[in-house]
């Protein structure tokens, strides 16, 4: 029913994509034949042979990320430069876009998922510059072939600069830090590591006693790959000049094309709009934590201190310690006990099944609903040194029936980054742990629910960008409710489930300092609009980046800081000018699970409705007008203010 994933003989794989490139051209020739065309007969079998190859090429680009090695990355090197010039060429194909107006135009048997392959498909031609003179085509190609080195070396380089990275502490450097984290941190001497792996850096930044060691890692951190300095400014300088190839004023209304946002203002009032509430806050926030820290011996606060002082000025607020509840949230059981959580949410079972996987703590399950196999999930959640840091979801194979009426099922992997398990301590997770899980499930199950007929449109493909994280966001939401928190927060020695009074706690704190983080998300989201509205060159980037600073910020990072060389969800990722996402896909999620929390948290009536009306139509439609269906009117500001404990 499921392929199976083998993670070794990298050659062979990229040998498959070479083979399945070379034959899609010689099988779109003999498609291109037909007449008259239809769907049937051009775009049903056009979507399944590119499926393929992109089904190929993930399992690629999947081991390069979570099996990362000398092989893959040069293998993946010589593969990506080949697929661009592949995907360029075929979005170039005057031939395959004129069979798509003909089909559009003639074909009246159409259904509405049909119709929006061919919407998209036509859009997406048109952005890949079909109708260029053959010299642009031939600029746009070689620009988007370079495109792809760059991202490469750009996210290469910021793993190569986190693995670099390791300092090396005393007995007296961690005294008093929670006994997890020394586990996890120990070496064979008797001495302490600690790295710019995330759970290793935010654990000394959180709990670490010694200033000075804090600034230490903070600083190697907030510095890495300063060659991507150079690089950015020519992703940009690139984006740049593929916008106005295609007719662009920049590449910020490019990237608009294929989102719900319609015009750069309005992404940039909407992120306006929401600091103007938020900065003051967030104001309040951090002169309340400058005064603790004035009460703790702290003459002054620097950024490297902010983990820090928050942590324990949390504790002292709620009573509240991260490191107690890591007990209670055990990986195995906390996987256990979500899918438990989303049985009884939406009605669906995981089944755990026996196959080959890339490493022996990666996880697989089948997703069963009604007594059907309907999907295939893969989790691999502990953090290793091959493997690319972060959290993430990747669609391996979409939900769709084939030209020859065979339904093929979906696949996804679930990545995370958590503490690994040792022989003698279990992998035991934070509350935001936690939360980051339930957020990529909520990606996975947006793909893996699809019912959708059309592979282009069929779970996460051809979701815009700013509605993608709808589902992940309305997901993680639940990570904090009592009555979800139950199910699955179990002591891992005794079993006793998680006291009331720590859920209490847990909730209360929830929105601590929330004012400042939403301004830290508002900074990002800003500046990028901003620097993909201008195109500056690597100091005019930093110019921008302390203005926007300027702007919503309350807590300036030192001069020193480059945090925009490690900002792989823009510079190496789906994201440029399109960060904004995160917070617009809030806005609609938020109204969501209020929706949900209202009714008592588990409503099977509203479960269904939203499973039918948003999960199992994938990007079928737009993600405004499934919004709509789901909700019955447009989203409210009120709902994420008030998911933020923001004050309206």
């Amino acid at each position: 029913m499921f392929p199976e994933l083998k993670s070794d003989n990298l050659p062979e794989k990229e040998k498959s994509i070479e083979s399945k490139m070379e034959s899609n051209k010689k099988e779109l020739e003999s498609l291109l034949k037909h007449s008259p065309l239809s769907f049937a007969n051009f775009l049903k079998p056009y979507q399944t042979i590119q499926t393929v190859l992109s089904d190929l090429s993930t399992e690629l680009s999947h081991i390069h990320s979570v099996k990362n090695s000398e092989e893959s990355q040069a293998i993946y090197t010589r593969v990506i430069p080949k697929l661009t010039e592949y995907y360029t060429d075929l979005g170039q194909n005057e031939s395959i876009y004129n069979a798509f107006l003909e089909i559009q135009k003639s074909d009246k048997s159409l259904n509405k998922e049909q119709k929006k392959v061919l919407e998209n498909e036509i859009r997406d031609f048109r952005l890949s510059g079909v109708g260029l003179a053959q010299d642009k085509k031939n600029k746009l190609k070689d620009l988007r072939i370079r495109h792809s080195e760059l991202t490469n070396r750009f996210s290469q380089n910021v793993l190569n600069a986190t693995n670099s990275f390791e300092m090396i502490l005393s007995e007296e450097d961690v005294k008093g830090m929670p006994k997890g984290e020394l586990v996890s941190a120990k070496t064979e001497d008797g001495k302490y590591k600690f790295t710019l792996q995330f759970p290793s850096y935010i654990a000394y930044m959180t709990y670490g006693p010694n200033r000075e060691k804090r600034k230490e890692l903070y600083k190697a951190y907030s510095t890495r790959a300063p060659e991507n300095g150079k690089i950015l400014e020519e992703i940009l300088q690139i984006k740049k000049e593929e916008a106005s190839l295609l007719g662009f004023k920049n590449y910020a209304e490019l990237s608009l094309t294929t989102k719900v946002a319609d015009t750069p203002e309005q992404v940039l009032d909407f992120l306006r709009n929401l600091a103007e509430k938020a900065k003051p806050i967030a104001e309040k926030e951090l002169k309340a934590l400058k005064d603790f820290a004035k009460t703790q011996g702290a003459t002054e606060i620097e950024s490297s201190d902010l983990t820090f002082y928050s942590e324990q000025l949390k504790k002292l607020t709620f009573d509240y310690e991260e490191e107690k509840y890591r007990p209670y949230l055990e990986k195995e059981s906390v996987t256990k006990g979500t899918f438990q959580f989303l049985e009884s949410l939406l009605g669906i079972q995981f089944k755990e099944v026996n196959t080959p996987v890339w490493h022996s703590s990666v996880l697989c399950y089948d997703l069963v609903i009604e007594k059907e196999v309907r999907a295939r999930l893969y989790l691999d959640l502990e953090a290793r040194k091959d493997k690319k840091g972060g959290a993430w979801m990747h669609n391996w194979k979409p939900h769709f029936i084939d030209e020859k009426g065979k339904e093929i099922l979906p696949v996804a992997f679930v990545i995370g980054n958590f503490p690994a398990a040792t022989k003698d301590h279990p992998s035991l997770l934070k509350p935001n742990d936690v939360v980051t899980l339930f957020h990529e499930l909520g990606h996975a199950l947006h793909h893996l629910l699809s019912r959708v007929g059309e592979a282009f449109v069929s779970g996460v493909n051809g979701v815009e960008w700013d509605a993608v994280e709808f589902p992940s966001q309305f997901l993680e939401n639940f990570a904090y409710e009592p009555k979800v928190l139950t199910l699955f927060a179990k002591h891992y020695q005794t079993g006793e489930t998680i006291p009331q009074s720590f859920i209490d706690v847990m909730v209360n704190a929830k929105n601590f300092q929330s004012a400042m983080g939403v301004v830290r998300q508002l900074e990002f989201a800003i500046f990028d609009m901003l620097i993909h509205l201008e195109s500056p060159d690597e100091a005019g980037v930093q110019k921008v980046l302390e203005q926007v600073r300027d702007e919503v910020s309350v807590m300036r990072p030192p001069a020193f800081n480059r945090f925009q060389n490690s900002f792989s969800h823009i510079f190496a990722g789906g994201y440029a000018a399109g960060y904004y996402s995160y917070k617009w896909a809030e806005l609609l999620s938020a109204n969501a699970y209020y929706s949900f929390v209202d009714k008592g948290v588990f409503d099977l009536k509203l479960a269904e409705h939203f499973r039918k009306t948003v999960l199992e139509k994938g990007g079928s439609e737009n993600a405004m007008s499934l919004f709509r269906d789901f909700y019955g009117k447009d989203p409210e500001i009120e709902a994420l203010l008030r998911l933020n404990g923001i004050a309206a």
